[in-house]
């Protein structure tokens, strides 16, 4: 008869775990290091041709004042000939509309025209993205957030891509601008979870349906986007960029997503409280509105990444502060080495985004905050957002 007390079997177990566990590390540490390289976009060395196609730079804006400005002046410093750059100020109570035009300093590119408000079923940035959109003149639309920065080569590189492989919609993921503490710690650790669930060989591919895009930078052609009626079929959703690329790709048009980290820099949220709502309001439309998905994330998670330190803690309190004979010095060393490949797996993603890998010794409070959010967003129907709100991920 088999007795779960039995400490063979308990080793069976454990040993089980943690060659599991071991094993999906390393294959992680690989994978990270491999991620997106047959993609990735590098920043181009030469100048932009005389005779190029005109761009449109389209930056809805809704109380961006702090960000507006910066955001005007990467736009208007693009290395690009045939350029113009539109501000749609979202009914802004903060002064944005005017800082975006003093960055301007009357450069003639640039046009800052005042939002209207939504009409019913419409989400404030769809709204607005059409509105710059119908406003713009160029033979490709770019979008871009007015938390972003962009590098001047930024529109050579993504239009050129676009003709290349003639597509209709061309995103990139750039990096981010970390600040405070909670923003070095969490805002990775999401990001990257992110990234590493999208499988750029399918979404990039026409022979399948998977698509996405991040509406941090998103290029279109101006065909393309009108051929689709550009926002209309994503007007009330809260993850817009992942829908537009679906609709994108479901009328036959080829959508990519890029690695281009140098393209651009955005500082999505500047408090911990911000980073909770921002991505609550995100992540489990990120899942497909899926609850098994949301909760299976989150359960893989404590189990895959907190699990091993308590398992850790508390074999290190059982083997020198209560004499535990089952506690070995092989398990020990075996469960401290599950949380340092934890280490160097963070560590691998900071080096990778250029910043400092000594954050990586935050890794379990990330986590722990990531299942919080995972969770929240599963379970949370209604979410407001720069005072709008959305329920089920779409607007009210």
């Amino acid at each position: 008869m088999i007795s779960w007390e039995d400490p063979i079997l308990g080793s069976v177990f454990l040993g089980g775990y943690f060659v599991l566990l071991t094993l999906v590390w390393l294959l992680m540490i690989f994978a990270n290091s491999q991620w997106g390289r047959a993609w990735k976009i590098d920043k181009p060395i030469d100048s932009p041709k005389a005779d190029v196609p005109s761009v449109s730079i389209c930056i809805p804006a809704r109380n961006e004042a702090k960000n507006i400005g910066d955001c005007v002046r990467s736009a208007l410093a693009s290395d690009w000939p045939n350029l113009e750059v539109i501000v749609v100020d979202d009914r802004s109570d903060d002064g944005t509309g005017a800082i975006a035009r003093e960055a301007g300093a009357g450069d003639p590119r640039l046009k800052v025209i005042e939002g209207i408000e939504p009409v019913a079923g419409w989400a404030g940035k769809p709204w607005t993205c059409l509105r710059a959109a119908k406003e713009s003149k160029g033979a490709w639309i770019l979008f871009i957030d007015a938390d972003v920065r962009i590098d001047p080569k930024a529109v050579q590189a993504s239009v050129e891509t676009g003709i290349e492989n003639d597509l209709a919609l061309l995103s990139f993921f750039g990096t981010w601008k970390l600040v405070t503490f909670w923003e070095r710690v969490l805002i990775p650790a999401v990001g990257w979870l992110i990234r590493g669930s999208v499988d750029l060989d399918r979404v990039n591919s026409l022979t399948h349906s998977e698509a996405f895009a991040n509406g941090q930078f998103i290029l279109m052609s101006r065909k393309g986007y009108f051929a689709i009626d550009g926002h209309t079929a994503v007007r009330a959703q809260v993850l817009e960029d992942v829908r537009l690329a679906e609709v994108v790709k479901r009328n036959g048009f080829a959508a990519q997503i890029r690695p281009a980290a140098w393209a651009f820099q955005v500082r999505l949220y500047r408090s911990l409280s911000e980073i909770v709502s921002g991505y609550t309001k995100n992540v489990y439309e990120g899942l497909g509105r899926r609850p098994m998905l949301g909760f299976g994330a989150a359960l893989f998670l404590f189990v895959g990444s907190l699990l091993p330190f308590i398992i850790a803690i508390v074999m290190t309190l059982g083997y020198f502060a209560w004499s535990w004979g089952i506690v070995t010095p092989m398990w020990l060393l075996w469960s401290w080495l599950l949380c340092a490949l934890q280490f160097i797996f963070r560590a691998q993603q900071e080096k990778l985004d250029g910043r400092n890998p000594m954050i990586a010794w935050t890794q379990p409070l990330a986590n722990t905050l990531l299942i919080w959010i995972l969770l929240r967003s599963t379970t949370k129907v209604s979410v407001k957002w720069k005072g709008r709100t959305f329920v089920d991920g779409k607007a009210e």
